[in-house]
């Protein structure tokens, strides 16, 4: 049996009873794309109803979901999907980058840049995963493996690129996710091509951001920490909103088929999931609501739309959008199909 074929089976086992109406169904399916937000320490019935309906392939947690009771709030989610149809584990995520860019308390403690510069990154990595395991967490949107240019720009200011140096970040990059995924915790490795050259106030969470790099630059340089990544394992890759002119100046890079299939699956081999970004960002502004976002980046080969603004309402919203695509034929249902595929794979390898 081929390696897709099995995936295929994975997706198949999930599938809904037929006695479901195709809106019914169609709901299930799109739901397994979605990872959905909630505003402060209690998550909302409407999360656990979403849930136990299958329409919640996991969620994620900020700072304000985060008090002493997150390991009590993580099982009952949980225990809501007990329920649901399709029989997989949440994705349920974080951001622990280390440093300034924790939203646990405690391991890693030290930034990426000083663990880089100090050789700990492996110790780092442990951390962060045993981290997330002992609250119940699975999943974990680190490494950065941005290469960032110069010293106070996007990436360094905060210091969550290991370095200057594409060779160390591949290094550390690979050191970090290595040990991390040791633990049962999936690594996440953003922001795909690369976020380096961004300037201090290039923020794509806020503003669109155009990055004019050479391919060159942009396949030896930035894409090169990709290379150590895949090779670790790395389960997710998380693609960026910034615009690259010289591989295709018309979308975003998450929102582009070419860095998906031609860079990322196709120079690369990625064979693993892909995450998007959180799809409220200032950067994509000009592609209308956030439901029509989704669409854009399915379309495009996104696996699973982060759906971060902190309200239940986004992430149902989208996946009615998906649904509707899915029912009208908007959506490729063979490509959805295989991104299914590869999220029930990632979903049945966690706990």
């Amino acid at each position: 049996m081929t390696r897709l074929a099995s995936l295929l089976l994975l997706a198949i086992a999930w599938t809904p009873s037929p006695v479901l109406s195709a809106t019914s169904a169609s709901l299930i399916a799109a739901g397994q794309h979605v990872i959905w937000s909630y505003p402060g320490l209690t998550p909302p019935q409407s999360l656990y109803t979403a849930i136990s309906a299958g329409q919640v392939a996991g969620v994620i947690f900020f700072k304000e979901n985060i008090g002493t009771n997150i390991a009590s709030i993580v099982t009952s989610l949980k225990n809501a999907n007990v329920n649901s149809p399709t029989k997989l584990p949440l994705l349920l995520m974080t951001d622990q980058e280390g440093g300034q860019v924790r939203r646990l308390s405690g391991a890693p403690v030290l930034s990426a840049k000083d663990m880089c510069a100090s050789g700990t990154a492996a110790s780092g990595g442990t951390g962060a995963g045993e981290n997330l395991k002992s609250v119940g967490m699975n999943l974990n949107l680190a490494p950065v493996l941005d290469v960032y240019r110069k010293a106070g720009d996007f990436e360094d200011q905060f210091e969550r690129s290991f370095s200057n140096d594409p060779a160390k970040v591949s290094s550390c990059g690979a050191d970090f996710i290595s040990a991390q995924q040791a633990t049962g915790v999936a690594a996440s490795a953003k922001h795909f091509p690369g976020l380096g050259a961004a300037a201090a106030g290039e923020n794509t969470d806020v503003q669109p951001v155009t990055l004019d790099l050479s391919v060159s630059e942009i396949q030896n340089v930035d894409e090169l920490p990709y290379i150590a990544a895949i090779a670790a394992g790395v389960k997710l890759v998380m693609p960026s909103w910034a615009v690259y002119p010289s591989i295709d100046a018309s979308r975003p890079s998450g929102l582009s088929s070419t860095f998906h299939f031609t860079e990322l699956r196709g120079r690369l081999g990625f064979e693993g999931v892909t995450i998007s970004d959180a799809i409220e960002a200032g950067a994509l502004q000009a592609y209308g609501s956030h439901a029509n976002r989704a669409i854009l980046a399915t379309g495009a080969g996104m696996d699973l739309i982060l759906a971060a603004a902190r309200d239940v309402n986004q992430g149902a919203g989208i996946v009615t959008a998906l649904a509707n695509g899915l029912d009208n034929g908007t959506i490729d249902k063979k490509a959805f199909d295989r991104s299914t595929a590869r999220i029930a794979a990632l979903r049945s390898s966690l706990s």
